[in-house]
């Protein structure tokens, strides 16, 4: 059974970190949660354990030094313009905001055909 990794965990009064019987009770670290990388159990242990590590983590996997850049061909993403009616679909494009462009993306049965915007 894995516990919480938080450096606090053990000291949060809430009623389901209490363990032991009448007369001998205390605050126990809970178990981990799957949602949390499989370290924590809330996001309050896991905020606590990163503000205590985070230099350390920081300096053992390197810190950015110098801005990291997106040219314009690795630009592109998939958006689309909601429509709120029954009847017209959503419209879904390829968009790349650096070139100005937009494309459009319609599906046709199970053939999906691209028509260039300009």
């Amino acid at each position: 059974m894995k516990y919480c990794q938080g450096t606090k965990c053990h000291e949060y009064r809430t009623k389901d970190r209490i363990r032991g019987t009448k007369g001998q009770k205390y605050y126990s670290t809970r178990r981990r949660s799957y949602l949390l990388w499989n370290s924590f159990c809330s996001q309050r242990c896991a905020d606590d354990w990163l503000i205590k590590n985070i230099e350390r983590a920081l300096d053992h996997f390197g810190r950015t030094t110098e801005p990291k850049k997106t040219m314009c061909d690795k630009a592109w993403y998939k958006d689309f313009d909601y429509r709120g009616y029954r009847d017209q679909p959503n419209l879904y494009y390829l968009k790349n905001d650096l070139l100005g462009q937009r494309i459009a993306i319609t599906i046709v049965g199970e053939v999906m055909a691209t028509i260039i915007i300009i």
